[in-house]
């Protein structure tokens, strides 16, 4: 593939077909919520790049240059200032541009790689690194692992350390830095280092850019889709549209099976949604077949067995909101009648969302004492335990002898580990079948419940939040703090609801809901 255009590293993450698409629409604009996302990443960035040094600090007794370049420039341009600013002698360059000199030419690309990288750090000997920031959480403390980092605010001026975390590797940034690097090496700069930057914008984890440079080969390889292939990422895509009507044009099977899913039978000959209802594949056969006539849930057999389904006299439904993977700033629960929030309404990561997670804690033991000093049996529910679990335990490490109310992570991990905590979405996958996937927001309307705010959902309540707290993102429909705060509230009580409505409907046999054995008869005909 030979175009004008530099391939980059988002280039070779997630789906290949945006390449194609971009050159064959250039005029579709970027979806609201790429540009939010865009938008939240850059203020994310901004926290870092007010840390970085403006100069010597007391003690360095050394010269120093920051040149910030223009963010609003042209990556074109930028590259050019980048290396008028490495001729400079910079220590430090913000918003870098680099590209490679010569054509990378392979089985898959013939044209150059552009990376945009968040600085560019001198070393004493001349070398340059590059810096990226992430949107993921890179690392995590670990006494058993060590990594070299130095503090944001003294890149390029001290000298780093061994600190004990564990890094955790996303592809994204790893193609970020193994381009830089390469592109550096052209430039006879390199000194196949990398620093990289999480959440915690404090922090710069450095890593040596030789290990990323294979799966930056094997990613190189694969050559250019020449059709779409339906992934997770198509739902918020500006091109979607138009790769929709060229699924639906070939009974693409990726429509009903997405990902590698659908490579797995497209290996076998099996490419379109029709052939794998003929093929006799079992339960994906009968799938694709409930998706075809519009079945969204099919119910096991085993479901006719209702007292499987726990059930307590006292019952409560919690749902948690977080803010990527800084903090949670509100635990929603609902009793059957009254739906209650801790709510924070300012940054996390601070005291005051563990005094807000003591306070929800302290009101669930309350409720769960009362409950036994009445003699009654007591529940607590939620669907798909992994994120509450997570925060449970992750709120009770942070702020245990801290604040005073959060419990030990033991009295925590006692808990979620007891026969009063129940995962609904456990029962879920046991006795259902989706064709359209289980997730709450599938099969709470086939349940019957509807939410009071649409169009809410996991992403959508990030810009929500930095809505409620005052963080400006520049978007024009932004919603005034008070109403962010009552949408996030509504959102939040309406999927504790939500899960107790799942719960209740599936004790009752999921009446409504045809049986699975029922359409593998009828797909066995056909």
């Amino acid at each position: 593939m030979c175009t004008d255009d530099f391939l980059t590293p988002d280039n070779l993450v997630g789906c290949r077909y945006r390449l194609v698409q971009k050159q064959r629409y250039p005029h579709i604009a970027a979806t609201t919520a790429a540009i939010q996302r865009k938008q939240r990443h850059a203020s994310a960035a901004q926290s870092v790049f007010d840390l970085l040094p403006l100069k010597p600090q007391l003690g360095d007794n050394r010269h120093f240059l920051r040149i910030d370049l223009d963010k609003e420039k042209s990556a074109q341009l930028r590259f050019f200032d980048t290396l008028e600013a490495i001729a400079a002698g910079a220590h430090i360059i913000t918003h870098a541009v680099l590209e490679t000199l010569e054509p990378q030419v392979n089985s898959a690309y013939q044209q150059k790689m552009r990376v945009e990288v968040a600085a560019l750090v001198r070393r004493k000997d001349g070398s340059y690194y590059p810096v990226v920031i992430s949107h993921h959480r890179v690392a995590r403390p670990d006494p058993t692992s060590k990594v070299k980092v130095v503090a944001t605010k003294r890149l390029g001026l001290g000298n780093s350390a061994w600190a004990h975390y564990r890094l955790k590797n996303h592809a994204i940034d790893s193609f970020r830095l193994a381009m830089a690097d390469r592109a550096l090496t052209d430039m006879g700069l390199s000194c196949h280092r990398g620093g990289l930057i999480g959440q915690d914008s404090t922090l710069v984890f450095l890593l040596n850019t030789d290990f990323f440079q294979q799966g930056l080969d094997r990613a190189l390889a694969i050559p250019t889709p020449t059709r779409p292939h339906r992934v997770r990422e198509c739902a918020g895509c500006r091109f979607w549209h138009q790769c929709e009507a060229e699924l639906i044009a070939a009974d693409d099977l990726s429509l009903f099976l997405s990902g590698d899913l659908a490579r797995k039978y497209q290996k076998r000959g099996i490419n379109t949604v029709e052939e794998l209802i003929r093929a006799d594949q079992g339960e994906d056969s009968v799938l694709a077949y409930a998706w075809r006539t519009g079945i969204e849930v099919l119910k096991r057999d085993t479901l006719t067995d209702r007292n499987s389904i726990a059930q307590f006299d006292v019952e409560i439904d919690i749902d948690v909101e977080a803010y990527l993977d800084q903090g949670a700033y509100l635990w929603g629960t609902y009793d059957g009648n009254h739906y209650r929030c801790f709510s924070l309404w300012e940054q996390v990561g601070t005291e005051a969302e563990g005094h807000n997670f003591a306070q929800f804690w302290q009101w669930l033991c309350t409720q769960r004492a009362e409950a036994q000093a009445a003699g009654k049996s007591f529940g607590v529910f939620c669907y798909s335990a992994h994120g509450e679990n997570h925060w449970l335990k992750f709120s009770a490490k942070r702020f245990y002898g801290v604040v005073p109310g959060v419990p030990h992570p033991q009295e925590i991990q006692e808990f979620i580990s007891s026969s009063q905590w129940i995962d609904v979405f456990a029962y879920v996958k046991k006795y259902l079948a989706g064709s359209h996937g289980l997730g709450l927001k599938q099969v709470a309307p086939i349940a019957g419940f509807q939410w009071r705010e649409q169009g809410v959902d996991g992403e959508e309540s990030m810009n929500l939040y930095r809505q409620a707290i005052g963080m400006d993102i520049g978007m024009d429909s932004a919603v005034a703090p008070q109403q962010a705060k009552e949408m996030l509230l509504s959102y939040n009580g309406d999927d504790c609801k939500a899960t107790r409505a799942v719960r209740h409907w599936l004790a009752q046999g999921a009446p409504g809901v045809p049986l699975l054995s029922q359409v593998e008869q009828v797909v066995a005909q056909l």
